[in-house]
């Protein structure tokens, strides 16, 4: 099996991950966040890479102090059952015992849908920013219509949006929930982009309005994050 290599963020857009695995630890505090980043680096790095249908798995640290997400690319659905099948791994149990007391979500499982360039930043992204969306009961086509109008309300902005870089938008693959990975070029620019007036990130705009309101939303939220940490295989 390859080596590690460390990596400053994951390829979102690589055309073989077929799929993603999402979710978050709850560590509860900043310090904690840093020993938590730190006892991933050392299990992963210090083991040959765990299979070649994991194609990258990417840890940052939520802008609240106390969260981690984790962000999984897959070749597909074979090769996640495949390793989640065999069970509790050495580098769990070692960020474990580094950081005892982890509180862990069960993660979501997504395939990416749709990618596109956000606003007018030309940076590498300091900030990233989850917008999480969940809908009444299974309806992909529901999904994609949502994903196709915040594009439609992108497109539809004046200007750049500035401090924006990429915007990632994955499909929950129970049908009921949509996840966009966007990153930004600093955590204060998505900030200023909520404030400016609208029902998103831009202007106020019709386009906005139908997003915010789609019919079937029944909750989801904001979160930010500062990258952290992206693992590969090595050469």
């Amino acid at each position: 099996m390859p080596s590690v290599r460390f990596e400053s963020r994951p390829d979102l857009t690589r055309p073989d991950a077929g799929l993603v695995e999402v979710g978050t630890w709850d560590v509860g505090s900043p310090e904690r966040q840093r020993r938590t980043v730190e006892a991933v680096r050392e299990a992963w790095g210090r083991r040959d890479w765990p299979l070649p249908g994991l194609l990258s798995h990417t840890v940052h640290t939520g802008e609240d102090g106390r969260t981690l997400l984790l962000y999984s690319q897959w070749s597909g659905e074979e090769a996640y059952e495949q390793f989640a099948r065999s069970g509790r791994h050495p580098r769990d149990a070692e960020v474990d015992a580094a950081v005892p007391g982890i509180g862990r979500t069960e993660p979501h499982t997504f395939e990416r849908y749709r990618s596109g360039a956000l606003g007018g930043g030309t940076r590498e992204p300091g900030c990233v920013v989850i917008v999480d969306v969940e809908f009444a009961g299974p309806d992909p086509a529901r999904q994609r219509d949502w994903v196709d109008a915040v594009f439609e309300a992108l497109e539809s902005e004046p200007e750049p949006v500035p401090g924006g870089l990429t915007a990632h938008f994955h499909l929950g693959t129970a049908g009921d929930r949509v996840l966009n990975y966007a990153e930004w070029e600093t955590a204060q620019a998505h900030v200023d982009a909520l404030a400016s007036g609208g029902e998103g990130v831009g202007s106020p705009a019709p386009q906005w309005e139908r997003v915010q309101s789609y019919p079937g939303m029944t909750g989801g939220g904001v979160h930010r994050y500062a990258p952290a940490l992206s693992l590969a295989p090595g050469l």
